[in-house]
């Protein structure tokens, strides 16, 4: 586009300016109104897809961004030669453009996570399939956003002077071998390729119950350096990624998020394990908690005081499992206690005979020979 004819019509630096900047505006408003109209044709066509919705949402005012600085750009590429910060107006613009495109891949790498995420609900009782898709998305889309950045940063430097080897050598850097050796030379974006490897190899994911160095917690969220474990009394732990790949840690529902729960219980032997095995039936069939897949009593360990009885029961989840065990446990004390009272925990005492035998005569001994030194009682 050629607005050479502004300069006949107009001398002077200033009038060229001022037409320009008019120019600009209307080109601008053309472009607003040509993505307003574009953006509702792609909605009305697209109804039924669930991305393409998404991403003219997400990405409504990135790509709105793109079109008016296009538009802009397309303006000062023809502008007189003679029109006033030309050159650094033409560098902000194609700076301004290639961050708006950056964003604009951004967006849609956000739209593309929604859509994946929307498609598979995690709010489902059976979620492990959800759950390793939700954390394979975030961590894949986070490391994307990092290599979109990354490249924008390049493209950036490419059109500055005096940075363009900069910017080069930048670029070649995120070709993949080189972002993989770049990166793994580098402890903090060591986190990185740990993301990676958390996300496809999955040792974790979100809403995983984990044991970490003592502490039970479910992963609330997975960035591109951290783990956020939501600790059961509301504290987090945060854990950095390569932790998780270098130590060994628990995790109750990798493969499933049924899990068993267990309740000890030290009583004495004269219980009858029979009666205590038919109320521990019982409160389980009775419990809604109890997902109908185990409830088993055994004698698991006996000394020479009590024995210890295991009650074993299962459950949908730990946290479901955890209110079950409580219940369990509440229920039988409170049954033993009515019923036999005397199988509680008790600490015995013997007498042997012999023992009392000896003692006796010990103390005769002992009275005799007070009588001969004191003499006999008044």
């Amino acid at each position: 586009m050629d607005f050479n004819f502004l300069s006949t019509l107009h001398e002077g630096p200033l009038r060229s300016g001022l037409i320009v900047l008019l120019t600009i505006i209307i080109f601008g408003l053309i472009a607003v109104i040509l993505h307003r109209v574009g953006i509702l044709l792609l909605r009305r066509l697209a109804r039924n897809r669930p991305f393409t919705t998404n991403a003219s949402f997400i990405a409504f005012r990135a790509s709105r961004t793109c079109m008016v600085l296009f538009a802009t750009r397309v303006v000062l590429t023809g502008a007189p030669d003679n029109t006033p910060w030309l050159i650094p107006l033409s560098y902000i613009t194609s700076v301004a453009l290639i961050l708006a495109l950056t964003w604009l891949a951004m967006r849609c790498i956000e739209s593309v996570s929604v859509t994946v995420i929307n498609r598979h609900p995690s709010d489902v009782i059976d979620n492990l399939k959800a759950r390793r898709v939700l954390t394979q998305t975030r961590v894949l889309a986070r490391s994307a956003h990092f290599i979109v950045g990354l490249l924008g940063l390049g493209f950036v430097l490419l059109t500055l002077p005096g940075a363009k080897q900069f910017g080069a050598s930048l670029l070649a850097s995120a070709g993949v071998a080189g972002l993989v050796a770049g990166m793994a030379a580098r402890p903090v974006l060591g986190n990185f390729i740990a993301g990676l490897q958390i996300a496809f190899s999955q040792p974790i994911r979100i809403d995983d119950v984990l044991i970490v160095q003592g502490e039970w917690g479910r992963v609330e969220e997975i960035t591109g350096t951290f783990v956020v474990v939501r600790i059961w009394d509301e504290r987090r732990m945060i854990v950095p990624l390569q932790w998780f790949i270098e130590n060994p840690f628990e995790n109750w529902t990798h493969s499933s998020s049924t899990i068993l729960g267990t309740v000890f219980l030290w009583l004495d032997f004269a219980v009858p394990v029979a009666a205590l095995r038919e109320e521990f039936e019982r409160i389980c069939k009775a419990s809604s908690l109890w997902d109908k897949r185990v409830c088993v009593l055994h004698v698991t360990d006996a000394t020479d005081r009590a024995m210890q009885i295991r009650l074993l029961t299962s459950a949908q989840d730990s946290g479901i499992a955890f209110a079950l065990r409580c219940a369990i446990r509440e229920e039988m004390i409170a049954f033993i206690a009515k019923n036999y009272p005397q199988a509680l925990p008790r600490l015995r005492s013997t007498l042997d005979p012999l023992e009392i035998r000896t003692a006796a005569h010990t103390n005769a001994d002992a009275d005799a020979m007070t009588t001969i030194i004191d003499g006999p009682p008044n």
